[in-house]
């Protein structure tokens, strides 16, 4: 993985934490637990988790469709950086992991 994409990951991961904290509901929490880009840096997968579980389809759905004013935001929050085209998905490893420790314990 090339530096200039390890850094286009982490500045989507941090934009889309503080833009999420910023304008989603309370009614659930949203956590953003990592980011994905394409190897040509044009498409990008944030990775998110959602308490309580009932409430993951609704924050995913929330999240997608302010996907455009999420763009604006990260064109403020990181200069020189194009932004990929992303999509919100929920975390499935995070969730496995969990269940793991629940089933370990």
């Amino acid at each position: 993985m090339t530096l200039r994409r390890e850094k286009l990951q982490e500045a989507l991961r941090e934009a889309a934490a503080e833009f999420l904290a910023r304008e989603a509901n309370r009614q659930s929490l949203i956590t953003v637990t990592g980011a994905v880009v394409s190897e040509d840096g044009k498409r990008g997968n944030i990775l998110i988790t959602v308490c309580p579980d009932s409430q993951e389809k609704a924050a995913a759905d929330f999240a997608n469709r302010n996907r455009r004013a999420f763009t604006e935001f990260f064109k403020t929050r990181v200069r020189g950086a194009s932004p990929p085209r992303v999509e919100f998905v929920i975390d499935r490893g995070e969730k496995n992991r969990q269940r793991l420790d629940e089933l370990s314990n």
